[in-house]
């Protein structure tokens, strides 16, 4: 059993662009031995880019994410003061405040991220694409 944490992306395309993702990300997900985990920063990182019209197409799966998750099975993690803590202390080179979070409770929960961010491979937890 392996316990996944889905980036943002990974999550939008299991939902909507399944096609997308990889065959190793699709196996990993639709196998029901698998625990998987959506972010509370995944929800914060959707409702941020449809207000800014930066993911338009995300607007109606927005209207009824708890729900959707529930329906496929997928755990809520939510944020802690732990994981904001050490996604703060992570050296610069990357930015983006939603994968710095991510990658921290990927760390700290010793869970895989499903993504195709390469960027993420500057970060010391487990990947899968």
């Amino acid at each position: 059993m392996t316990q996944l944490l889905l980036d943002t992306h990974a999550l939008l395309w299991w939902l909507a662009e399944p096609d997308r993702l990889s065959p190793a990300a699709n196996a990993a997900i639709s196998d029901p031995a698998n625990s998987v985990y959506v972010s509370a920063a995944s929800g914060w990182e959707i409702a941020t880019k449809v207000r800014l019209g930066k993911l338009p197409a995300a607007r109606e799966l927005l209207d009824d994410l708890p729900g959707l998750l529930a329906a496929q099975g997928f755990q809520l993690l939510p944020i802690t003061l732990q994981q904001g803590l050490h996604a703060g202390r992570y050296p610069m080179p990357h930015r983006d405040p939603f994968d710095r979070l991510l990658a921290a409770q990927a760390e700290l929960a010793r869970l895989t991220l499903v993504t195709v961010d390469q960027a993420l491979q500057a970060f010391p937890c487990r990947l899968l694409w």
